[in-house]
């Protein structure tokens, strides 16, 4: 029931659903659990002896004597130490000691206080000695344990005692430059984190280690792309299984696709029956809704919806709503609040209409339209949720939606069409200018500077570093800078050429390219498969010459030189939530080794930059911004103002319906100048040709003629030409009759003289007359009052300075014939 005290027209406040972020790893990590953490093996379990034996012997034992004295005296005072704890092998006393139940990085600051040796030289001895114990597999600290610790010396020693055949086997198969790099050397530090938390060898390590591994850099909150490239060189090693995931590098940061469960409980919805309610509703419209849908779906019914009314009304529990309920939600759910974040770092609140309000109302009134029609084939299911419907027929209408939606879209399309050529050279400018700035840099010795473009910069010392410093003093990495120039460049050529969504722009492959044989000429004639997306229709476009020069460009850029092939990649879909199977993208970019799909974050922040950088303003002066659907909106305009028909143009398009297509086309006035001309040409072919010929003489005096015969006593007769008078000149009877105002006091005269003749008529007894005079009477009163009528808009009118058509007419024809 509802808490009749609540007030319900308070501001809707901001409903924070719980994240779903990470729940593809935690569907990954059940699929493919890790290694447990075990605390008995051989090498854990040998006697105090015998692990001083094998620190003396290869390939523990160090080359020069004072190392070797130093790790064994720190292997026997931390041995000695975790003696003191219970446990039958090393690693169960390690667990038991403070150490292993602390944080990696307190090591070095307490390790001597735990274990108190009387040495002087204790620090290095005993960072020695457990170094010593890890390499020979006595001891494995755990991940979290190594998160907060770094070692130098450590990952050399491993790999040439734990695997060094492994190793070096992996080095030969990612390549010498990609094991060189920054990036690789931190997946090299990611296997040996796993290596000494599991132990084994590389063929050893499990997908779910690697999960495993990605939780733990995500709990330490430094997971990023250079903390999955170590799963991309496992995967290319080739001892992961074939249903092992081709990559790991977005599941700590996706939701994938959850259950309905999980999508209804992030909004924390009190009611449960009313929650297993639309649970249940969701799960059935799932079979015939795409998973994008089926997200909005919940977040209309619970966020927008249920979850506002248990916000505002505590303790509510039935879908019968009171009117004033009604009214306060739906006041609440036409305005939502935008925040922005200003330039000082304050944050600006503004209320704002909420355009998608229609739909809201829509997706509300089907859930209970819904729930009343299934209620007759399963009562005991849906009945006792039937309730009137909150949301009347006159909430969900489109039309004004639709209407203000098409003004904003055809604005924006007239804005930015002039300016696409203008944009289109600056970014290939801008492309040739950071090509320019590129070579420059590679073709200069380290540490010196160099000038390109009027600016000066300095080269960086490291020879593998792309970064240079700018005359402002901050560094900036123009090989980054010539990529994001190329990709929003190749961006802009697309969407120009193709009329295609970014999502379809991403997942074009080089299987996409298709070549077609005119069956009568054998001409070839090159295509572009655009694979289905949002209509899931898929539709081939032709090449254009421009389109081809763009597509060679980057398929000579993303192919590999070795092979002269385009690498298979993953792709992620964002609006189904799924991985795609890997294909050769022509979209992609290497980072460290891995062969990574172009984000489509990546082509907006790429546009963003290059337009910044233009100074394209609009009509009010303010910094023109794109978005990838302007271009799309801008190719339709652009064809069917260019005379393709619309019908073709909606193939071109994908759209499902003609009307989409017209509506992504933004009419200019001149437009419809040119198709009402273009429609009367056609009229006048349908319409006899002796219409349109060239009057004689006799019929241009006809005319002129007509319009003399149209000057009465009273006014104007308004009678068309080539029509005769049908009240036989009747006129003061006939509506076509246009008195003049200095017409009124014969009209009152002729008034008062019917008035005088219908009194006479009475007296006489001449009832024939009395009917005809008194429609006469009455079609004078009609004049008259039509007079007074427009007398007293006249004295009404405001003068706004607009002249009148005869003070603006530039001349009098006085013509005599055509």
């Amino acid at each position: 029931m509802i808490d009749s005290s609540t007030p319900t027209l308070l501001r809707s406040a901001p409903i924070a659903p719980t994240t779903l972020a990470g729940e593809a790893l935690k569907a990954m990590t059940e699929r493919f659990p890790p290694r447990p953490d075990a605390d008995v093996w051989p090498a854990t379990s040998e006697s105090f002896d015998e692990v001083l034996a094998r620190v003396d012997l290869p390939p523990l034992r160090a080359a020069r004597p004072h190392a070797r004295q130093s790790r064994r005296r720190g292997v026997r005072r931390i041995l000695q130490w975790l003696e003191t704890f219970e446990g039958e092998t090393w690693q169960q006393r390690w667990n038991a000691s403070p150490a292993g139940r602390s944080a990696g990085r307190e090591w070095h600051a307490q390790a001597a206080r735990w274990i108190g040796p009387d040495i002087a030289t204790a620090q290095q001895s005993l960072n020695s000695g457990l170094l010593t114990l890890i390499c020979a597999d006595v001891l494995r600290p755990s991940l979290p344990w190594q998160m907060s610790r770094g070692s130098t010396n450590l990952r050399p020693v491993l790999v040439r005692i734990r695997d060094l055949e492994g190793f070096t086997k992996l080095e030969a198969t990612v390549g010498p430059a990609a094991w060189a790099s920054r990036l690789g050397i931190l997946a090299r530090n990611d296997l040996m984190k796993i290596l000494v938390a599991k132990g084994g060898k590389l063929a050893d390590i499990t997908v779910g280690d690697a999960l495993e591994y990605l939780e733990a850099t995500k709990a330490h909150e430094y997971a990023g792309a250079g903390h999955t490239l170590f799963y991309a060189w496992l995967h290319q090693y080739g001892t992961l299984p074939d249903d092992a995931p081709n990559t790991i590098r977005f599941l700590a940061r996706t939701a994938g696709q959850v259950s309905v469960e999980q999508l209804v409980d992030r909004y924390n919805v009190r009611c449960k029956p009313v929650r297993d309610l639309i649970v249940d509703y969701i799960k059935e419209r799932r079979p015939s809704v795409d998973y994008n849908t089926l997200m909005n779906l919940s977040g209309t019914l619970v966020k927008l919806f249920w979850a506002d009314l248990e916000h505002h009304h505590p303790g509510i529990d039935s879908l019968r709503l009171e009117p004033e309920v009604i009214a306060a939600w739906k006041q609440r759910a036409r305005t939502k609040v935008e925040r922005r974040r200003q330039s000082d770092g304050t944050v600006s609140e503004t209320v704002t209409e909420r355009v998608s309000y229609p739909s809201l109302m829509m997706g509300v009134r089907a859930f209970y339209l819904d729930i009343s029609q299934w209620a007759i084939d399963e009562p005991t299911r849906w009945g006792p949720w039937v309730a009137p419907s909150p949301v009347d027929a006159s909430d969900v209408l489109l039309k004004k939606t639709v209407t203000r939606r098409k003004a904003r879209m055809d604005q924006r399309t007239r804005e930015r069409l002039p300016a696409l050529p203008a944009l289109a050279r600056f970014a290939k400018q801008h492309l040739d200018d950071a090509r320019t700035t590129l070579e420059a840099l590679q073709a200069t010795p380290l540490e010196s500077r160099f000038t390109v473009l009027g600016t000066t910069y300095t080269r960086s010392r490291i020879a593998a570093s792309t970064r240079a410093q700018g005359p402002d003093g901050r560094r900036v990495d123009l090989k980054l800078a010539e990529h994001r120039a190329f990709w929003a460049w190749s961006a802009i050529e697309f969407f120009q050429h193709t009329g295609a969504r970014i999502e379809e722009m991403l997942e074009v492959s080089h299987h996409s390219l298709i070549q077609y044989k005119l069956p009568k000429t054998g001409e070839i004639v090159p295509l572009l498969q655009i694979a289905p997306s949002k209509t899931d229709e898929e539709r081939v476009i032709l090449v254009s010459p421009e389109l081809a020069d763009v597509l060679s460009t980057i398929i000579s850029r993303v192919r590999d030189p070795r092979t002269h092939a385009i690498s298979p990649v993953m792709s992620y879909d964002l609006a189904e939530k799924i991985w795609n199977p890997p294909m050769p993208l022509l979209f992609q970019w290497q980072h460290g080794s891995q062969r990574l799909q172009i984000s489509q974050n990546h082509i907006r922040s790429s546009l963003n930059e290059l337009l910044e950088a233009s100074g394209l303003t609009d009509a009010a002066g303010q910094p023109l911004d794109f978005t990838p659907h302007d271009f799309r909106r801008i190719f339709i305009t652009d064809a069917i103002r260019s005379g393709l028909p619309p019908h073709i143009a909606q193939v071109l398009a994908g759209h499902s319906n003609i009307n989409t297509t017209m509506g992504y086309n933004a009419i200019y006035p001149t437009d419809a100048i040119e198709a009402h001309r273009a429609f009367i040409a056609r009229r006048r072919a349908l319409r006899p040709s002796e219409e349109y010929r060239t009057p004689t003489s006799e019929e241009w005096d006809s005319f002129l003629s007509h319009f003399e015969k149209r000057k009465l006593s009273l006014g104007t007769c308004a009678r068309a030409f080539g029509s005769s008078c049908i009240h036989e000149h009747a006129c003061i009877r006939c509506s076509l009759l246009r008195p003049e105002q200095s017409q009124r006091p014969r009209l009152i005269e002729i008034r008062d003289n019917l008035l005088d003749r219908i009194a006479e008529a009475d007296r006489e007894g001449w009832i024939g007359e009395v009917e005809g005079l008194e429609v006469s009477l009455a079609g004078a009163e009609e004049k008259i009052a039509q007079l007074q009528a427009e007398d007293g808009r006249r004295s009404g009118t405001v003068d706004l300075g607009l002249p009148a058509f005869g003070q603006i007419a530039g001349r009098t024809s006085t013509v005599e014939s055509p």
